[in-house]
């Protein structure tokens, strides 16, 4: 009888192309590097200065730094690493065009994607990964690969809004698709039946934050947040992580509700 030692890695994952990982702020990219060790997938994660948080990252193997605009590097390593498949993950803070600094390769990317580069974040994501395919890699995104990274429907807390909060929500979440549907942000914070503040390129902790200056009674204010019409999954797939719900919680919200 042989036992097995090390982690196991089943037939298929050796099948498997090795994954690329364009890493921005937050947890997501180190939950895929645990997800490639665990399955024995290789990786080779691009770490975007200024934007990936080397806490998150300390103590992972296989990080290349680079700054967002230099595009041909990020395109050189990944193909030099042999990478086939290709996530993007974590946000990124947009910058201007004269912050990224974009090398040749960006600047033709930005001639290429033209109007669609000055969009907001779901067009702008859109166009490079078109660029990222055109360059012979598979954009795939992260729920793919992660089970269970996806809300379920239904209550999520031992607190079941009422019918007439429900009603509310709705409200919610007809002004955030709006939002989205001009591709400016996600979600909305609402204050009975009143649109309290609106999400905008600063993210979801700041409107946390605005809604909290602005409100009369904090108690009755609940977050909504909902995917954009005809948003990219692969790229820009709304996320709800802990540090916003604690955000919400210190500021006393009654609650969140977010799309499943």
């Amino acid at each position: 009888m042989k036992i097995r030692t090390g982690p196991f890695v089943s037939p298929s994952s050796r099948m498997q192309h090795k994954l690329g990982i364009i890493a921005g702020g937050g947890t997501l990219p180190r939950s895929l590097v645990h997800y490639c060790i665990e399955t024995g997938r290789a990786y080779c994660l691009v770490a975007l200065v200024g934007h990936a948080e080397i806490v998150h990252l300390d103590g992972v193997k296989f990080v290349h730094w680079s700054r967002i605009g230099a595009a041909g590097k990020i395109i050189d390593i990944l193909k030099g690493e042999g990478v086939r498949d290709l996530v993007m993950v974590g946000p990124v803070k947009r910058p201007s065009l004269i912050t990224a600094m974009p090398d040749i390769r960006g600047l033709k990317f930005l001639l290429r994607a033209g109007r669609r580069a000055l969009g907001g974040d779901n067009s702008i994501l859109s166009a490079i990964a078109g660029e990222l395919e055109a360059e012979g890699f598979r954009v795939i995104g992260i729920d793919s690969l992660l089970e269970g990274l996806l809300t379920p429907p239904g209550v999520l807390t031992c607190t079941t809004p009422t019918n007439d909060l429900e009603n509310l929500i709705r409200i919610g979440l007809e002004e955030a698709r709006k939002l989205g549907s001009k591709d400016i942000g996600q979600a909305v914070v609402i204050e009975g039946t009143n649109i309290l503040a609106r999400e905008t390129s600063e993210g979801t902790n700041d409107l946390i934050r605005r809604a909290s200056s602005l409100a009369r009674n904090r108690r009755n204010l609940i977050l909504v947040k909902a995917k954009k019409p005809k948003q990219d999954r692969r790229v820009d797939l709304p996320t709800m992580g802990l540090e916003t719900v604690q955000l919400a919680a210190e500021h006393g919200f009654a609650g969140i509700a977010i799309e499943a």
